[in-house]
């Protein structure tokens, strides 16, 4: 009995291994135009190499992001979204595929939009830093902009994945739960450093399943969030419903002398949404995707 939980174990980490490195794969393959200048760039890092050869490494990557790497991550995710969701014996091929072609016009003008604030403000940086010593506070505010932008992707792959919302909505309440929510996404964050420092240890996994493993932690974390969201905002309809049913029946009941209590409710100021508030309720109404 023993023998067979131990053989049953290894072969439910044999299944998964299989799934990250499959789903792994089928991204480098997707992206390989985009990883190979991304190599090529820290290749002509060497001294050797010129600026000039840096300069159109990275711009072969700007033009390729939004057409390669953007459109095989974001069906990475719709494969991860599954997973996270307890649908773990879906098959990889067929949803990735189908959420790369469901979501390849978002992702790719998501990743235009994404790609050319990221070619600016790095622009912005280096300059401010490198040419303008004396306006470097700046080029701390870009670098600032820059990581709360990289951090946002997790959040704008993870909803390209989960909902059937306009791209405009995706990139703004992407960026915003980054401002408003940046625990959740800081964790996000050092997890997929601490993965990517794995992966400098053993390149290898940068083909087996760094890829797979670092978007489904970023959708767990999403995913949480969402759910405490939604939490959130239940309770929140069910205690106005509450109040208004009380308020209802002290007007039955005659608690209250009719002009007093109109005279009270002028007096109670009314509630301003909080930025936090606008994302649950443009989250919360929104269609999930068919799981």
């Amino acid at each position: 009995m023993e023998f067979r939980g131990v053989m049953g174990g290894l072969y439910r980490l044999s299944e998964w291994i299989m799934r990250l490195a499959g789903s792994n794969l089928l991204w480098v393959i997707c992206s390989s135009p985009f990883l190979f200048f991304l190599v090529m760039r820290f290749i002509f890092s060497q001294p050797q190499f010129t600026q000039n050869d840096i300069l159109q490494a990275n711009w072969a990557m700007g033009i390729l992001a939004p057409f390669t790497l953007f459109p095989a991550t974001a069906a990475l995710f719709t494969v991860v979204r599954k997973w996270v969701m307890g649908e773990g014996d879906v098959s990889v091929i067929k949803t990735f595929f189908r959420g790369y072609k469901e979501n390849y016009r978002q992702s790719m003008i998501g990743g235009l939009f994404y790609t050319l604030l990221f070619v600016i403000m790095y622009v912005d940086y280096t300059v401010y830093m490198n040419q303008f010593p004396h306006l470097q506070l700046l080029g701390i505010v870009m670098l600032i902009f820059l990581l709360v932008l990289f951090v946002s992707l997790f959040n704008f792959f993870s909803m390209i994945a989960h909902y059937h919302m306009k791209l405009k909505d995706i990139i703004k309440n992407a960026i915003l739960l980054s401002i408003v929510r940046p625990f959740r996404l800081f964790s996000t964050l050092l997890g997929t450093v601490a993965l990517l420092f794995i992966g400098t240890r053993y390149p290898v996994l940068f083909v087996l399943c760094l890829a797979s493993a670092i978007a489904w932690f970023a959708f767990f974390n999403f995913y949480g969030m969402f759910l405490k969201m939604q939490e959130q905002s239940e309770k929140q309809a069910a205690a106005e419903k509450e109040k208004e049913l009380q308020a209802d029946e002290q007007l039955v009941t005659g608690d209250e002398p009719p002009h007093k209590q109109a005279k009270r409710l002028e007096n109670v100021p009314a509630n301003q949404p909080s930025m936090d508030q606008d994302v649950k309720n443009s989250m919360t109404k929104e269609k999930e995707r068919e799981r």
